[in-house]
């Protein structure tokens, strides 16, 4: 797993460096190397400009200038003051110590200029905007960024990609979109969501110092972001002694007359996630169009209101239906009414391992009055509870609306941890969906690989959640449930890609997604089992 600090923590990591005799100083030269690296790993490099900034993101550009010179490049800095004038103590002293070897630069160019300089570049080295910058890049910087992003050359970008806020993932106006990322010390939140994702391109890690492992390790990360070889301890072993019960078996309580299509697909995904035997769960009004559907599954018609959603005698079934499963899904297209409320209560109440999905999260949200976090005994379970919210239903969980919703994932993470930390048991994982997705356990904070953005689209969710279950189903020990959540996103994740293949970016549906589970799952835990291919660190990092 990788390390993942948030802004404060990393400054906390270079203070600390620096208490052990790692100056700031030596840390710049470092993080230049680094840079410099980085570029000549590209290959066939003979021309490079360095757009470097005021402060010391752009003393990284001049220090790795410097090296670039050294190693023979043609390198030419540019610059938006005269290097005496940048700010602070060292950006101005690395500026003089590159120019006094050679190193040429430009102050200020026309656009026109600016053009002709980027467009015989082999490589542009990015050093405006460190890691300390969250607004709108203002002139020279900004008219920097879009002749930078329409030149066509490839891009390194020094700790962040110009323009994007490290910590939030947000970019408020122009933006770098880099080929590669080289960030100091370790990965940042903002580098992994959001906006973060579409300009980052592949992100390695220069540590800059022995020290800096042990330092990351205790400043306590915000998450960890997984790698393939994690999930090992959650695989099952592959044997031929099974039949359809050992193989787990699910029970999914959903549906409704208005959303009869979101029970169908999760109890469809959580077959192809491996569940031996699979029921569904649904309003009698509904019951005979979902056996048209699911011709392997069998479905239970259960009593409903006149609405065509649950009504409170369905109670008593659920439970019995649910003490007889090895894992429950409940709330995939359910609606939100007094019966529904009473179905999602009774199995949070049971000691069946529970996924809580859609309006089965909406339901809580009505049963605690957006204050979830105020009721723990509500969640307090001796067996495992998976909530799988997106940013908005996070928000109503815990009282977070309009402005105030999560919205990105720091504060996805805030908001989850909120639910955690309230209930205080190693039972629970908040799923927190997003383009980042969060598995948030009271110990730890996991951040499976993503999929492709064609996840944006009705049903994705429930697919998920099914897949959560089906995985669920085998048994877990509780330690382990937030990594068994993210192999489940990952394996969400791959089963998209492998869609996007036939479908196309834009043309996946959530019913091609649970076409490719199954496959998914075998190809990310062959990756697992042979985690000796995955990408080795590199000399100065290890790429992402």
């Amino acid at each position: 797993m990788q390390p993942v600090l948030n802004i404060e923590d990393i400054r906390a990591v270079e203070r600390r460096l620096s208490d052990a005799g790692v100056s700031i100083s030596e840390l710049m030269h470092r993080a230049g190397g680094a840079a410099a690296q980085e570029v000549m790993h590209l290959g066939d490099v003979s021309r490079v400009v360095v757009l470097a900034g005021f402060g010391n993101n752009g003393g990284d550009g001049w220090v790795a200038a410097e090296d670039l010179k050294a190693s023979g490049v043609d390198v030419r800095v540019v610059t938006p003051c005269e290097p005496e004038n940048l700010h602070g103590d060292l950006a101005p002293m690395v500026a003089r110590a590159a120019i006094e070897s050679g190193v040429k630069y430009l102050v200020g160019p026309s656009r026109d200029e600016l053009d002709q300089l980027l467009g015989a570049a082999d490589v542009v080295l990015d050093a405006m905007l460190g890691t300390g910058f969250h607004d709108a890049p203002v002139a020279p910087l900004s008219i920097w960024i879009d002749a930078l992003n329409s030149s066509g050359a490839r891009v390194v970008s020094v700790d962040v990609p110009s323009g994007l806020s490290a910590q939030t993932g947000r970019a408020p106006g122009a933006v770098v979109v880099a080929d590669v990322t080289i960030t100091m010390l370790a990965l940042k939140p903002g580098l992994l969501s959001d906006d973060g994702r579409d300009v980052c391109g592949s992100i390695v890690v220069a540590p800059l110092a022995e020290q800096t492992a042990k330092l990351v390790y205790e400043a306590d990360p915000v998450a960890w972001r997984c790698e393939t070889a994690d999930y090992v301890d959650v695989l099952q072993p592959p044997t031929c002694v099974v039949d359809k019960y050992s193989r787990g078996s699910v029970l999914v309580v959903g549906g409704s007359t208005r959303f009869p299509g979101a029970a169908i697909m999760a109890a469809k995904a959580a077959a192809r996630a491996g569940a031996g035997y699979v029921t569904l769960a649904v309003p009698e009004p509904v019951a005979n169009l979902a056996r048209t559907h699911l011709l392997e599954i069998p479905v239970v018609g259960l009593p409903a209101d006149a609405d065509g959603t649950f009504s409170n005698a369905a109670r008593a079934q659920v439970a019995e239906l649910a003490a007889r499963r090895s894992a429950v899904l409940v709330g995939p297209g359910m609606c939100v009414t007094g019966g529904t409320v009473g179905v999602v209560s009774t199995l949070l109440e049971g000691k069946t391992p529970l996924v809580v999905d859609a309006d089965g999260l909406n339901s809580i949200a009505r049963l605690t009055n957006n204050a979830l976090d105020e009721f723990p005994e509500l969640l307090r379970r001796s067996a495992p509870l998976v909530l799988t919210p997106h940013r908005r239903e996070l928000g109503r969980l815990v009282g977070l609306t309009g402005d105030a919703s999560p919205d990105t994932l720091t504060s996805a993470l805030d908001a989850a941890r909120r639910v955690v930390w309230a209930d205080g048991g190693s039972e629970i994982v908040v799923v927190a969906k997003g383009t980042a997705t969060a598995c948030v356990g009271v110990e730890v904070a996991l951040l499976p690989k993503p999929g492709p953005a064609c996840l944006a689209t009705a049903g994705s969710g429930d697919v998920l959640a099914g897949i959560m279950a089906g995985l669920l189903s085998r048994g877990i020990e509780t330690e382990n449930l937030p990594t068994l959540t993210a192999l489940a996103c990952e394996v969400h994740g791959c089963a998209a890609s492998i869609a996007q293949e036939r479908f196309g970016s834009r043309g996946v549906m959530a019913a091609d997604i649970i076409d490719s589970v199954g496959v998914a799952l075998d190809a990310v835990e062959d990756r697992a089992t042979f985690s000796g291919a995955d990408i080795a660190p590199e000399a100065e990092g290890e790429e992402q």
